[in-house]
């Protein structure tokens, strides 16, 4: 299944749509998103940053997709 990934470089945000992007479809939205990684061995992982307790940041993947069935757009 095809999917689409929205990249929002700006306000730090992705958004995941079955197919073409419409709003009354979206699967998927994350916040606080620095980048959108290429991996090597075929998916995008989007990599989330989350504030900790002792005032360091730390960044995580919450979510990878194969690139041989997703289109990301990005937007600024």
């Amino acid at each position: 299944m095809l999917q689409t990934i929205i990249f929002n470089s700006t306000s730090k945000t992705v958004k995941v749509y079955p197919g073409n992007p419409d709003e009354t479809t979206m699967v998927s939205s994350f916040i606080n998103v620095p980048t959108v990684k290429v991996k090597d061995e075929g998916f995008y992982e989007v990599i989330q940053k989350e504030s900790n307790s002792d005032g360091t940041e730390s960044n995580y993947p919450v979510a990878r997709y194969p690139i041989a069935n997703t289109n990301m757009l990005i937007e600024h």
